[in-house]
């Protein structure tokens, strides 16, 4: 068995790329490495952010439905999206940073599971926490982008925990545990409720789940929240094990779906929660240089054909 090893990406909605572009490379620093379509639906883009390489692991990404409606948080959610940066004194940097470029997006900063973090929202109202990587063992953290005003000392190197909010913990436990082998690694209390950390095999941040119970009517999803978080395997042949396994446990799930940058697969588990499990390749260099990364309209082979066409269905991106 090839185990999970940690989060591959966390893949979010925005209603406007061009103000979601602005906020994630001006303000936050990440490097947007792949400008892409979603697969399933060509006429919305789909845009990449991470580290300097587009390491896996490191990809927070965003679908654009222009037409999202707002965000009603409730259970049955990805409730909150994390990215490490190095230390604490960088997290100080991050709150004088986003306080400087809008006060009301900053909410708290607090101790989650023993690291210094700032709690925030981006302009929609995505939830998201910087954490500290100081003391942090484990999956190792990604390559800070150079092309941006953010100090190296201080950028984002990657994600970190996801945060789920259940009605019932004990059956997303069983699914994290029992089907894909994470391990329960402790508790710990925050403004946030009471969370349960799962832990992957790559250890660390970068390798846990918080899973919080609450009796919080279901979401409703829009602008601002999230659509699924993905976990990590090496290839395609620990992919295919997986999906076995899945299956056998009795989840429907998607079956290998080719999405060109990795393979993956998607299921749903008892909460309501949407996992994919995602190849560590080939990688957004498959159609592009690292130097260029993210600069033009990726597409898949399967999608090229349709290129004049979909590139008049999108505007512009724009960073105001």
């Amino acid at each position: 068995m090839e185990p999970i090893t940690g989060i591959h990406h966390v893949s979010s909605i925005t209603a406007d790329a061009s103000k979601n572009y602005h906020f994630y490379t001006s303000v936050l620093g990440m490097r947007l490495v792949k400008k892409t379509v979603n697969q399933d639906d060509p006429g919305m883009y789909h845009l990449f952010f991470a580290d300097a390489e587009g390491t896996p692991g490191t990809d927070f990404t965003f679908f654009e439905i222009p037409m999202a409606g707002r965000t009603y948080p409730g259970s049955g959610s990805i409730s909150r999206t994390s990215l490490r940066v190095p230390d604490d004194l960088a997290v100080s940097f991050w709150e004088e940073r986003l306080k400087q470029y809008d006060a009301a997006l900053v909410e708290s900063r607090e101790t989650l599971n023993g690291h210094d973090s700032l709690l925030f929202h981006d302009p929609e109202g995505q939830r998201i926490a910087i954490i500290s990587d100081a003391d942090n063992a484990g999956i190792r953290p990604g390559t800070p982008w150079s092309g941006t005003d953010v100090p190296e000392e201080a950028a984002i190197l990657g994600l970190g925990p996801a945060h789920l909010h259940v009605k019932r913990r004990s059956k997303t436990a069983y699914v994290l545990t029992e089907v894909l082998g994470f391990s329960e690694s402790g508790t710990y209390s925050c403004s946030l409720g009471e969370a349960q950390v799962f832990t992957a095999s790559g250890g660390g941040s970068a390798a846990e789940v918080h899973v919080f119970e609450t009796e919080e009517r279901a979401e409703k999803p829009g602008r601002g929240s999230v659509h699924h978080v993905a976990f990590r395997v090496p290839d395609r042949e620990a992919l295919e094990y997986w999906a076995h396994r899945i299956d056998g446990a009795g989840y429907m799930n998607s079956g290998i779906v080719e999405r060109y940058y990795f393979q993956s697969l998607y299921f749903r588990e008892p909460n309501g929660i949407l996992y994919e499990l995602a190849t560590d390749g080939p990688g957004f260099q498959a159609d592009e240089p690292l130097d260029s990364l993210g600069e033009r309209l990726a597409l898949p082979p399967f999608l090229e054909p349709e290129r004049e066409a979909i590139e008049k269905k999108l505007k512009p991106l724009s960073t105001y």
